[in-house]
């Protein structure tokens, strides 16, 4: 909920219902995931989000704000997870098709880590990356940086040497395209995706989503211009050598 660029955005609604609840509900259609944890912050903020989590029966833990790393580690401990899939909460267009060809692609390479955002070939908002607990347990032990504890995942891609990783590559390259909420075009942008796409009960995927664009090409101007991955150039800024 203390979103910077847009406060309260995984709250914000879609067609009726909070960003959050329709993540929740596209990821409940992937076929590999065993359970879906939020992880949110223990601020008073974000009680609103433990709420929604009981509300609908979905596994939580409250825990640093600043140290995602640490909450990360903390919720995957609790709940006793031996992988985690990790899908961040500005992304209400996560397609659980494209969650599942993540999940086989690490299983099948059985590496440490796998994802599809170390080289970007899918709309930024599809992002899932796919890690052990073992690299988990071993980034919070060793992470030191401040976007290392803020960014989950960077010591682990930023180690090759220490963890066995791989990068999902899609067919066509789609990375200029931007699905994700971080600011309020992002949010109108996808505003209007659904309004164009959803219906109560059902589904789109990214096949969808693709099509009207095709058919309206123009929903493309509402966000143009955002950098990618903003918030991680703005840490790596902030960081101090150790």
């Amino acid at each position: 909920m203390g979103s910077t660029r847009l406060p309260g955005k995984v709250m914000k609604p879609l067609c009726g219902k909070p960003m959050l609840w329709h993540i929740i509900t596209r990821l409940g259609y992937a076929k590999q995931l065993d359970k879906i944890i939020i992880a949110t912050t223990d601020r008073e903020e974000d009680k609103v989000i433990a709420k929604f989590a009981k509300e609908t029966k979905t596994g939580f833990y409250c825990g640093s704000s600043g140290d995602v790393l640490d909450r990360y580690y903390q919720a995957a401990k609790i709940f006793n997870v031996a992988h985690i899939v990790r899908i961040t909460a500005d992304c209400p267009l996560i397609d659980p098709v494209v969650v599942d060809k993540i999940i086989t692609y690490y299983q099948t390479k059985k590496c440490d880590y796998a994802s599809n955002t170390i080289k970007p070939t899918m709309p930024d908002g599809l992002d899932t990356e796919v890690f052990s607990f073992k690299s988990l347990e071993r980034a919070w032990a060793e992470a030191k940086k401040p976007s290392e504890r803020e960014h989950v995942t960077s010591y682990i891609y930023n180690h090759p040497e220490l963890f066995k990783i791989h990068n999902y590559e899609n067919d066509v390259d789609l990375s200029g395209m931007r699905w994700v909420v971080d600011e309020e075009a992002d949010y109108k942008f996808i505003a209007a995706i659904y309004d164009g796409l959803y219906t109560d009960g059902g589904i789109f995927y990214m096949r969808d989503v693709l099509k009207l664009f095709s058919e309206r090409p123009e929903l493309s101007d509402i966000n143009k211009g955002i950098i990618r991955n903003e918030g991680l150039a703005k840490s790596l800024k902030e960081d101090v050598s150790v």
